[in-house]
């Protein structure tokens, strides 16, 4: 599998990105998560403007097989939805790491990136 080095990686298996705008990170599953759950159906994602916790569950992701829970990677406020899953939630599937992206937060408290895995880390996790 691959995972790009650009982003950090939660035990929970959730990418986040740095945005275009300063203190705004893209948040999404990695490509084992996707693969992991099947082929997703839904998503339920947060409401922009709600407050979230690292490790706190705020949507879920419904697939064929089941639904799980993703969790937020950091502390902050959800600033915007990818909407686009709406009629197309396949896109967590073909495109986890681009179009498939879940929702950008706002983070509060930017060094919890620190605790959050290199892709390497993240890939021998999975070994």
């Amino acid at each position: 599998m691959n995972h790009p080095n650009d982003r950090r990686y939660a035990n929970t298996h959730e990418w986040i990105i740095a945005s275009e705008q300063d203190g705004v990170y893209t948040v999404g599953i990695s490509d084992y998560a996707q693969q992991a759950l099947g082929d997703v159906v839904h998503a339920s994602l947060p409401s922009v403007g709600s407050q979230v916790r690292a490790e706190q569950a705020c949507c879920v992701l419904e697939s064929v097989k089941a639904a799980s829970d993703v969790h937020a990677p950091v502390d902050g406020v959800i600033v915007a939805i990818n909407e686009k899953l709406d009629a197309t939630p396949e896109l967590i599937n073909d495109e986890p790491y681009t179009n498939g992206w879940l929702f950008q937060i706002q983070a509060s408290n930017r060094t919890q990136l620190d605790g959050l895995m290199s892709a390497s880390d993240y890939e021998s996790r999975l070994d």
